[in-house]
């Protein structure tokens, strides 16, 4: 879990007093699934709320969501990933901002928290995957921070 005192630090930046940010919870899965179909990820509440219940209680997944009000308005998701050949590391594995909240900094601050909570579980690193044709999301990632290190192949089997 992310120390509180991050936590707190974050729910109410003085240029976004509506911002907050926070765990996820099953409840939120509605809302997680409307954001992942916004961006082309067509998910029912269900199917999110059953993928979520598996992420929940594991300690090397980590979901956060940002809220103003009652809405949420965004949310990031990474795992920790533990391989052979590289170091321990994180990835970032969603990242929604809203379409009518995007620009105003909730990405990065949703980055933020993804990044320390990185730190937290021994991680020397955070990647991201993102599809060739999401433009804008490879300045997004540039601009804090991120270098683009290669240039990929996915390959996928049904089972």
């Amino acid at each position: 879990m992310v120390k509180r005192e991050l936590m707190d630090a974050y729910s109410h930046p003085p240029y976004m007093n509506a911002l907050a940010l926070r765990p996820a919870r099953l409840a939120d899965a509605p809302e997680l699934a409307n954001l992942a179909t916004q961006l082309g990820y067509p998910s029912s509440p269900s199917e999110v709320e059953e993928r979520m219940r598996c992420m929940l209680k594991d300690p090397n997944q980590f979901i956060i969501v940002a809220t103003s009000g009652s809405l949420v308005i965004g949310w990031a998701h990474a795992y920790v990933c533990c391989t052979v050949e590289s170091e321990t590391s994180a990835e970032l594995g969603g990242l929604l901002v809203d379409e009518s909240h995007r620009g105003i900094g909730v990405g990065g601050k949703l980055v933020e928290m993804v990044e320390e909570w990185a730190r937290q579980k021994g991680c020397s690193t955070v990647s991201v995957r993102s599809n060739v044709l999401r433009h804008e999301a490879h300045k997004f990632y540039a601009s804090h921070g991120y270098d683009q290190i290669k240039t990929q192949y996915t390959f996928r089997k049904r089972l």
